[in-house]
């Protein structure tokens, strides 16, 4: 496979996360990663700032492709519409770039890239910084974005992979 720039995002409507890699599907190598921080204004500006923070690493950095986390089932439903708005925002900034855009489960990060669907954030940044030979300590948040985006590579390898196997009778 040839090599791709993949954009994961790991949404927040206090903090997103953002982490940009090169890869083939077999090696990834980060390119940049960080955090867009967001202060205590009124929330309809905290999602401009998202969505023009995530255009301005578009345009920096050129990705061919945006993965997504999915937003996961919170206890307080007010904090779960916050942040499907903060994934709107992002997902906006990508489409209005023309770009792709993949989403993931965190259940599905986590397992392509520590092995478990359980892992917990210290085990995430741990492999993250493994899978991308980082020697520096990652915020949370970036590093949660290096794992969509990582879980998006590894995705896209198995599928070129299955779109090669001819397919088999009798099952």
């Amino acid at each position: 496979m040839n090599r791709i720039r993949i954009l994961g995002i790991d949404p927040g409507s206090r903090v997103t996360g953002f982490g940009v890699i090169d890869s083939d599907g077999l090696r990834s190598t980060l390119v940049e990663s960080g955090c867009i921080r967001l202060d205590d204004g009124d929330f309809a500006t905290r999602l401009g700032r998202i969505y023009a923070g995530l255009r301005g690493v578009l345009e920096r950095l050129g990705p061919a492709e945006v993965a997504v986390e999915q937003v996961f089932v919170a206890h307080n439903a007010q904090s779960a519409l916050k942040l499907g708005h903060a994934r709107g925002a992002a997902i906006c900034a990508a489409v209005m770039a023309g770009l792709p855009v993949y989403e993931y489960t965190p259940r599905a990060v986590k397992q392509a890239v520590v092995g478990t669907g359980g892992a917990d954030k210290t085990q995430v940044q741990h492999m993250v910084r493994r899978l991308l030979a980082i020697d520096a300590e990652l915020a949370a948040d970036a590093a949660d974005a290096l794992a969509v985006a990582l879980s998006h590579a590894h995705g896209r390898t198995a599928r070129a992979l299955l779109a090669r196997q001819p397919a088999r009778a009798g099952r």
